[in-house]
């Protein structure tokens, strides 16, 4: 899975990126700090099993704090958009093309409003994030929309002369974007076209453009900056109809895991607070921003960076966690690790497909899976639950 961080330069994209993965990204107060794409690992947190089974996991591709598993995801921190982006302005063609395989975004927005379109620093409250919203996301249908025409003409009369199904059409020329062909049907039913494609006009393929993006790359919005903001602004922001907004704080976030490195505090991604170790061993200085900290982690219920994550991923993406063993009465793979590894599918995954999953082979030769919490025997189209334990059957 692979999330892209979007959003217009100076809005503290690279600093959300930074704090979800604690990767090396270059961080400055001016548009443009991020040229060349970053590319980290975050986590999604999930209930580890070894709870429920009273075993001591050893995990592998994972790891686990206090029966919490964290599950590895991608993130790509790329350069920042600016309107007319898909005409090449900024670094709008490189922005773009580096958000081709991304799964999902989390739009980063300078709720506080002191940013303006261009990325550039203004007045705190001058500027209306609104506008930001907007801007992107017709940034990317334009997008969309340009790949698909480029000699759509043609192929729109061969298509129609040759009776060729318009999903397909459509299909083939975004399957560079991770678009599938369900997704391409469900955005032409929602777009309500003209039946014939001949006669489908510009209007016509940027509806469709923006069904596709709204489909195929889902998004949440993270109103940065929120202990800054307005919370009229941030009231407004996160009430919009048919939007996932979380009121976010990424410098906060960045600064605890770091301060929790160090030793000085004890915090965990995703916590709605944090713990000073030792008031004593604090600054003036640090004494008072970690107050500034805990008042807006308070107002929010935390940073918000975590939750934006798994909001991707558990409501946007519809995840769900699986843990493949090879053992199901001592829950251990090949060399008797418990518990190794824990996988993301989709909600309506299968036993063969998590199968797929763990190793081609598996899948080609699947012969029967064991359910490891009820040792029910199952088959290829059994459906997958959140935090199944299972083990795959295969010839051998």
């Amino acid at each position: 899975m692979l999330i892209g961080i979007v959003g217009k330069p100076n809005v503290g994209k690279s600093t959300f990126f930074a704090a979800a993965t604690m990767a090396t990204a270059e961080i400055a107060n001016y548009p443009f700090t991020t040229i060349k794409p970053n590319k980290g690992v975050g986590f999604v947190r999930s209930r580890c099993p070894h709870l429920d089974f009273n075993v001591k996991c050893q995990p592998r591709n994972s790891a686990c704090e206090n029966g919490v598993r964290l599950v590895p995801i991608e993130l790509l921190d790329v350069a920042g958009l600016v309107p007319d982006a898909h005409l090449g302005k900024g670094l709008g063609n490189q922005f773009l093309d580096d958000l081709r395989q991304a799964d999902a975004f989390i739009h980063i927005i300078d709720a506080s409003g002191s940013t303006d379109a261009e990325g550039n620093a203004v007045r705190p409250g001058s500027h209306d994030p609104m506008e930001d919203v907007i801007f992107l996301e017709r940034e990317i249908n334009q997008w969309i929309k340009g790949i698909m025409i480029k000699g759509f003409d043609k192929l729109a009369r061969g298509a129609h002369l040759e009776g060729q199904k318009v999903e397909q059409v459509v299909h083939d020329r975004l399957t560079g974007l991770g678009v599938t062909e369900a997704q391409v049907s469900a955005a032409l039913r929602l777009s309500d076209m003209p039946q014939r494609i001949i006669d489908w006009q510009d209007e016509d393929l940027y509806r469709l453009a923006a069904n596709i993006r709204r489909l195929s790359k889902p998004m949440v919005l993270a109103l940065n900056k929120a202990d800054a903001a307005d919370p009229e602004t941030i009231r407004r922001l996160s009430e919009l109809e048919g939007y996932v907004a979380v009121p976010t704080c990424a410098e906060t976030e960045l600064a605890l895991r770091r301060a929790a490195k160090a030793g000085l505090v004890s915090y965990t991604p995703g916590d709605p607070s944090f713990k000073v170790n030792d008031p004593s061993k604090l600054s003036a200085g640090q004494r008072k921003a970690l107050d500034y900290m805990a008042r807006a982690m308070e107002r929010y219920g935390g940073t918000g960076v975590q939750r934006c994550l798994e909001k991707v991923a558990y409501e946007l993406l519809e995840m769900l966690v699986v843990y493949p063993v090879e053992d199901e009465g001592h829950l251990t793979d090949h060399d008797g690790h418990v518990l190794p590894d824990a996988f993301l599918l989709r909600r309506g995954s299968t036993a063969r497909d998590l199968a797929y999953k763990v190793h081609t082979d598996l899948g080609d030769n699947f012969i029967r899976a064991i359910d490891a919490r009820t040792h029910r025997v199952v088959g290829h189209d059994h459906p997958l639950k959140d935090g199944d334990v299972m083990t795959i059957v295969a010839k051998r």
